[in-house]
């Protein structure tokens, strides 16, 4: 099989492929817009472009009594401007050859968005419309979304078609919070003269000891994995300062190593600092984990009162999605997916993603959205050349999400 026969063989594929060959990087995503638009103008589906260059549309209810449900996916991929050329692997996989990605993530969420529109458009049961968002610029800085009127939406459920495996519906997503650990000592001194002196301590060795006494790794997990973590991502200290002012234009195969093995040795170090990384998909739980750093913090500045301190900054880069009481969702995407013949995994996920935005909004009607991320597809090797999606697993998501659609509109 090739292309070409893929693309005669299926409307859906026949999408995707020509979405796929539209270079669509991080806020260059007009012309992957222009063809979403078009699309739906020739099957009657009303869409449009907001302020900011997403793309907005709407199906009508055919029952009013119904709720709509939104479909979500974004337009921009990882790669830039350079052409893209898919290909038939072993009659099984759509994918490029190999000089850039091929961006399944999210084409092949907004494929199945765009040909399921069309479906219920000329729908014969009753249902309570559909609503659909395509966004831009998820990849790099989740613009899009942020600048998306929210409020516009009706729908409470919203389908993120974005995870990379058939049958997830992922109910919960850890937040991202930046955790930034720094101890001063209150004298510096030479590392030889004045190494006897009990008035000058070293904040490298120090925040060593302190860096010890905090989590590292799970903080908590439960039945669907982990649920609150933290990650030492870098300690820096005074002795690496003049070091560092001297990389600038060397070619070296390991800075790290090269700041470390030529870094200051013959000064107590007056300086140190730790970054670390806190993810949660629950508030409490992370709540508690920054009061039991800042409370063994209180504990060393106790101990070493007058000779140094430490003190903790966090700033909130991402919110959490936290598991909603509300299961329609989950109970609709298990039904679904027996019914056509596949398992649902029902999982939280310890990353962040659109979710985790409507998680923290509301609709039209002043309700908190109810999201899921949905798996339309097995796409392997994601932000890479060797970018591939399995074809019939891209198949088997479609009829899922509209098969989800079916049994929302059951209820």
């Amino acid at each position: 099989m090739d292309i070409d026969n893929l693309i005669k063989q299926s409307e859906l594929f026949d999408i995707f492929i020509n979405l796929v060959k539209i270079p669509s990087p991080s806020l260059s995503e007009e012309k992957v817009a222009d063809f979403i638009i078009d699309f739906f103008a020739k099957n009657g589906i009303w869409a449009k472009k907001d302020n900011y260059g997403n793309v907005v549309a709407k199906i009508e209810a055919t029952d009013s009594n119904k709720q709509p449900v939104l479909l979500s996916a974004h337009m921009d991929v990882v790669g830039d401007n350079s052409p893209i050329n898919p290909q038939i692997d072993d009659d099984k996989f759509i994918a490029t050859d190999k000089t850039r990605t091929l961006g399944a993530d999210d084409k092949a969420g907004v494929a199945c968005a765009m040909y399921l529109a069309k479906k219920i458009k000329n729908a014969d049961f009753k249902h309570g419309g559909a609503e659909i968002l395509f966004t831009r610029d998820e990849e790099c800085g989740t613009t899009g979304i942020h600048n998306a009127d929210l409020k516009n939406f009706e729908s409470k459920y919203v389908l993120v078609l974005d995870s990379d495996n058939l049958g997830e519906v992922l109910i919960a997503g850890a937040s991202y919070t930046k955790f930034f650990l720094e101890v001063h000592s209150a004298k510096s001194g030479h590392s030889g003269v004045d190494i006897h002196l009990k008035d000058r301590v070293n904040a490298a060795h120090l925040i060593a000891q302190l860096i010890l006494k905090i989590p590292q790794g799970v903080y908590k997990a439960d039945e669907m994995g982990t649920v609150t973590s933290i990650n030492l991502g870098s300690i820096v200290a005074g002795g690496t300062e003049n070091c560092l002012k001297t990389l600038s234009g060397k070619e070296i195969d390991n800075y790290t190593k090269y700041a470390a093995q030529n870094s200051m040795t013959n000064i107590i170090n007056p300086d140190a600092y730790a970054c670390f990384s806190i993810r949660s998909s629950e508030r409490a739980t992370e709540e508690k984990l920054k009061n039991e750093i800042l409370s063994t913090i209180e504990n060393f500045n106790k101990q070493y009162e007058g000779l140094a301190k430490a003190s903790a900054t966090f700033e909130i880069h991402l919110p959490p999605f936290e598991k909603s009481e509300d299961d329609t969702i989950t109970k609709v995407g298990e039904k679904a997916a027996a019914n056509i013949g596949i398992k649902a995994i029902v999982s939280s996920f310890h990353a962040g993603a659109e979710t985790h935005i409507y998680a923290n909004e509301t609709n039209k009607k002043g309700e908190k959205f109810i999201p899921c991320l949905l798996g339309i597809a097995n796409i392997h090797n994601m932000h890479s050349n060797s970018e591939f999606v399995e074809i019939d697993s891209m198949q088997k998501g479609f009829e899922f999400v509209q098969e989800m659609f079916k049994v929302f509109n059951e209820c």
